[in-house]
């Protein structure tokens, strides 16, 4: 596919062709589109049930502090309080994890961030929770908080298993070789929050059993579940996740710390109990991305090809190790970027501090190494006084190279025709110098900049992430697959987080048996697992599952007729709802067929295994790899050091196109919310505590910052290993765009924009005459 040059849209290259009503290539809207776009759709916050109570959780002022007592007695005397909980009234475990169990649902002896969990409150109204909640006396010790990752590494023991979570030593080639030239540089990336659309919420209904079920927008329920029945003491299946709808999610739905303590009053009040979380409670509630530190050195030869690259990566993961263990392997995997790079020694850390606590978010580790590494090959080019596109296509991968971690490279990696797309793009016209373009300036009409002061700057970045989970996760699904009365349905616990799961389902049944008509079912944790919405693995393997069981229904429903005919199934086909033979014989609608019968088939995926890397930093550690290529085109202010993003031409590596229109929209999103990394989002602290915890202190980019997006051009070179051969979509442009725009402004000021997002102090600076 490519783009039309004026309007951005994607196109078939070639002769054109009408695209299909339903399944697998058309641009089939989501289900519930309608009702969201409405306001109608259910969220968890919508939820309601009778004789309901309301939560509201303490959470500590302090990053670092003792607690000396816990005084509940005056919340608890309050009228219409009927609960109050704290690690005392924990059952079963005290702390919970995803990969490490070091957070405390309650902390208990020491508080290890701004905005920890202290107790918990249900209450008749949500404002006697809340002033409850503020009643509960709590004595703290003040301490000395570590805040510089750097220092934690001598700083006294901040958990009981330190404050080093991985160390990844990535040892490739020779250790004393050298190149010509040289380059070095250190690089910043700041605190993002996901700022999901929708804050935290949720409602927790106990059973008669003892039990109890919780309705809230998570993104891996069976995970959830087994965390959150460890905690209350109880068998896995007497607790129930029910996933409602999804407001947007990059990460953030990953974080049970809403679900447990909200499972716990209802098991002590036998009363529903629902918390809504503000947005001050969602900043300080969740994880966010690893801010970051790096430090690298480029070798190349005379020519500009690399030699040797050396870096050394720090990532600030918070206060609990969550997933940084997997957020380092990313890091110090890609820190080269998709260049061939002989030799390659990366240091990486993850490190604990008394800073907000650091997650999954989308492209970790990946985003952070990829801004370094592009500002290195920029530094290389001015050194070598080489174009910067033109030395990054002398370096790029391709399939069949090899990675510093020693993996091989077996998927489709189309990374020069990616960046030759772009850089051929036709560049955007100059806006003119009158009052009715005045909008198009940095800061807009009402700037204080003058057009005099404005220089362009054209820049580009070159990202990798990779799929599915990696170091030996065991990745697999289940779905089922049923077919009645013309209808059919799909059973799996795939989340659909604004991803497209449920419409990729929807067309995957469609494409195989025919059925216009089928439904997703709402997930719970009753179905089997599905795992986690993250790395675009429920496109490879719940779409993968779903498809299965969708063959094997589609065998069922073929085999009478091919008997009674006397033929192989692999000579009738599924076309429009009608059933027909190779030679015209058979023809026959689906309805028919079925004859009244239910149809069902339940399959898995589940794709070739991984393996961790050692201790060298080697590893078959990917089961595949996607590919990005991004070129900003920027207008800086370089008196006031404003920005504005004027242009993003993007070329990415698909597989395959499943849904034209859902994957330009999810490439648009992922662009945008990188912009939102390059230039204004970052969650300040001072000595740890959270300034500002809301969306007045936290500049998410709008519609106005949006720039036109370009889609150049979508590589369909599917990766055999791959259900449909498709790939990720939203991650990769997430990765390379905050790359993209540093490098534009560097091109625009002369300045070497070493800090992510970018400070207008930085982009302040003379510009050669004539730029």
């Amino acid at each position: 596919m490519s783009n039309d040059a004026a309007t951005g849209t994607p196109t078939l290259d070639g002769p054109q062709q009408e695209p299909p009503a339903h399944g697998l290539g058309a641009s089939l809207p989501p289900a519930d589109a309608r009702a969201k776009t409405e306001g109608t759709f259910p969220y968890a916050a919508d939820l309601w049930a009778e004789g309901l109570l309301w939560a509201a959780i303490l959470r500590s002022p302090h990053p670092h502090a003792r607690i000396v007592s816990i005084d509940t007695a005056a919340a608890a005397e309050m009228p219409g309080v009927r609960a109050v909980v704290t690690h005392e009234d924990v059952p079963g475990d005290s702390a919970y994890g995803r990969r490490i169990a070091d957070r405390p649902v309650f902390a208990s002896e020491v508080v290890r961030h701004h905005g920890e969990a202290i107790a918990a409150v249900a209450a008749d109204h949500p404002d006697t929770a809340r002033l409850a909640a503020a009643a509960i006396a709590v004595e703290y010790e003040v301490l000395d908080p570590v805040t510089d990752p750097e220092k934690a590494f001598a700083a006294e023991p901040l958990h009981p298993d330190g404050n080093l979570i991985r160390h990844i030593p990535l040892r490739y080639g020779d250790p004393d070789i050298t190149g010509e030239v040289v380059v070095e540089g250190l690089y910043r990336i700041g605190r993002q929050d996901p700022a999901p659309i929708g804050a935290e919420a949720g409602l927790a209904v106990p059973r008669p059993d003892g039990g109890v079920e919780i309705y809230t927008a998570s993104t891996d329920p069976h995970t959830d579940r087994d965390l959150a029945a460890a905690c209350f003491g109880l068998e896995p299946d007497r607790v129930k996740i029910v996933v409602t709808g999804v407001p947007g999610a990059t990460g953030d739905r990953e974080d049970p710390g809403f679900q447990i303590p909200l499972g716990l009053l209802a098991l002590r009040t036998g009363c529903p109990v629902k918390l809504a979380a503000t947005r001050e409670e969602s900043f300080l509630g969740h994880a966010h991305r690893h801010p970051t530190l790096l430090r690298y050195r480029h070798h190349a030869d005379a020519e500009g090809r690399l030699v040797k690259v050396e870096a050394q990566i720090l990532l600030d993961a918070g206060a609990y190790a969550d997933a940084s263990s997997e957020s380092l392997a990313a890091a110090v995997a890609f820190a080269c970027g998709p260049y061939v790079v002989p030799h390659a020694f990366i240091e990486g850390w993850a490190v604990r501090t008394n800073n907000p606590p650091s997650g999954h978010v989308r492209g970790e580790g990946a985003m952070q190494v990829c801004a370094a590494y592009e500002g290195q090959m920029d530094k290389l080019a001015a050194k070598l006084s080489v174009e910067p596109a033109e030395l990054r296509l002398r370096n790029v991968l391709a399939t069949g190279d090899i990675l510093p971690t020693s993996q091989t490279v077996t998927c489709p990696a189309p990374v020069a025709e990616l960046l030759r797309s772009v850089r051929d793009f036709p560049l955007p016209p100059l806006p003119k110098d009158t009052p009715e373009a005045a909008w198009l300036l940095p800061g807009g009409p009402e700037g204080a900049g003058e057009p005099g002061a404005v220089r362009r700057g054209v820049g580009y970045a070159l990202g990798m992430v990779h799929m599915l989970g990696a170091e030996g996760a065991d990745e697999v699904s289940t779905a089922t697959v049923k077919v009645h009365d013309g209808v059919a349905t799909v059973i799996c616990a795939a989340v659909e987080t604004g991803q497209g799961f449920a419409t990729l389902a929807r067309q995957i049944v469609q494409e195989t048996l025919g059925i216009e008509e089928v439904h997703v079912a709402s997930v719970d944790t009753d179905q089997p697992p599905a795992g986690p919405a993250a790395h675009g693995r429920h496109t490879w393997v719940s779409g993968g599952a779903v498809e299965r069981a969708a063959k094997m229904v589609r065998t069922q429903l073929l085999q009478p007729l091919a008997h009674k005919f006397g033929m192989s199934t692999e000579l009738l086909q599924i076309t429009d709802g009608k059933i027909t033979s190779y030679d015209g014989v058979l023809s026959t609608t689906v309805t028919e067929a079925m004859d009244g019968k239910e149809l069902w088939a339940t399959a898995q995926c589940r794709p070739h295994p991984t393996e961790p890397l050692d201790a060298s930093g080697q590893g078959d550690a990917f089961v595949g790899l996607a590919f990005c290529a991004i070129r900003a085109v920027v207008d800086v202010d370089i008196e006031l050091g404003s920005v504005r993003v004027v242009e993003m031409a993007v070329a990415q590596d698909v597989g395959r196109v499943l849904n034209p229109a859902q994957l330009a929209t999810r490439i648009e999103a992922g662009v945008t919310q990188g912009i939102g990394t390059a230039l204004t989002e970052n969650l300040r602290t001072t000595r740890g505590v959270v300034r500002r915890p809301d969306l007045t202190g936290y500049a998410l980019p709008t519609s106005l910052d949006a720039p036109d997006i370009r889609i150049v051009k979508l590589v369909e070179e599917r990766d055999v290993v791959a259900p449909f051969g498709a790939k990720p979509a939203s991650a990769a442009p997430v990765v390379t765009s905050p790359a993209a725009v540093a490098s534009a402004v560097r091109a625009a000021t002369g300045r070497p924009i070493s800090r992510l997002p970018i400070r207008p102090q930085a982009a302040v600076a003379a510009a050669p005459s004539g730029s």
